[in-house]
């Protein structure tokens, strides 16, 4: 997609959520240049375990995920559905090296820009690894591999990602990559689990307040791309967990009576003093809803890796 259809959807997106009642940004927008700087931030904080969690499970059980991946058989790809920094996924790429196994790294993201990057830190890090970049759709790739080699598919969709989705849109997810995968392929996806919830709340409600700018950003980015007029200073985060449904929510609440215009859009959008909008859901899991999820979309669950504390896991699924 060109830059043009990138902004024509932006526009269109947040033209929709400012006009909905209640009020609603896409969390897809959160990554812009300095969203994703300050999601590296967020990243490194002493909140926000999501990350450490993880990459512990990828550090401690190195050789027994890509055993369970059945690595030792025909060439495969190892396919990442928006890999990000690939910090986890390194670590399954040099033990995969380092047994001379015969495999394509493919990562696929909307971002042109996240793959090149990806791809040169992966090109000076491992020199013999085939990597086949895929910057566009993720089901309309995995389709068209599907269709093309025959070879046996390894998917990542890791971090918590999968929380993100809003009520739904999840099944549809699943659904959509089981049709893209044959029985033999597998799929790795993280799941933040359910735990304290003043351990889930800190998490996204910092005491440096990184989460807040990370939020606040968006407005930022509608201002600087699309000619809005936000002032930032009138809006504030604000974070809740629900233990009953497992979901961390973030809203930012408008602190006056208050009319913001866009110029891409030619619209004025007005806010009520208290009024919200809501920016993101973080969906916490039970094994039990990861079971029924699974089940639901014609997976069976081969394993789960979880860390030393189970606050997360990530589960290998097998298509059935």
């Amino acid at each position: 997609m060109n830059d043009s259809g990138i902004n024509n959807t932006f526009a269109a997106d947040i033209s929709e959520g400012l006009s909905s009642n209640p009020k609603h940004l896409s969390s897809k927008y959160f990554y812009d240049d300095e969203g994703s700087r300050l999601f590296q931030e967020i990243m490194a904080l002493p909140e926000y375990y999501v990350t450490r969690a993880e990459l512990e499970i990828f550090s401690s059980q190195t050789a027994e995920i890509c055993e369970a991946f059945g690595y030792q058989g025909p060439p495969f790809d190892l396919i990442e559905l928006g890999a990000g920094d690939g910090t986890k996924t390194a670590l399954l790429i040099e033990y995969l090296l380092d047994q001379n196994i015969d495999f394509n790294y493919v990562p696929i993201d909307i971002s042109e820009e996240a793959i090149s990057i990806l791809t040169k830190k992966f090109e000076r890090s491992f020199p013999a690894l085939s990597i086949i970049p895929q910057p566009g759709d993720y089901f309309q790739i995995l389709e068209n591999l599907k269709l093309a080699n025959g070879r046996r598919k390894i998917i990542l969709f890791l971090g918590s990602s999968i929380g993100n989705f809003l009520p739904g849109e999840q099944e549809i997810f699943f659904k959509k990559l089981e049709k893209a995968m044959n029985k033999e392929d597998r799929l790795l996806i993280g799941f933040d689990l359910q735990k304290d919830p003043e351990t889930i709340l800190r998490a996204y409600d910092d005491e440096k307040g990184v989460t807040a700018r990370f939020n606040l950003n968006l407005l930022e980015r509608i201002n600087r791309e699309l000619g809005g007029n936000f002032d930032l200073s009138n809006f504030s985060h604000f974070a809740v967990y629900s233990p009953i449904e497992g979901a961390a929510k973030s809203f930012l609440i408008s602190r006056a009576d208050q009319s913001v215009f866009i110029e891409q859009l030619g619209l004025e959008f007005s806010f009520a003093k208290w009024e919200p909008i809501f920016m993101e859901i973080s969906q916490k899991y039970s094994l039990k809803m990861i079971e029924d999820i699974s089940g639901t979309c014609s997976f069976r669950i081969e394993r789960n890796f979880f860390d030393s504390n189970d606050f997360f896991t990530n589960s290998l699924w097998a298509p059935v």
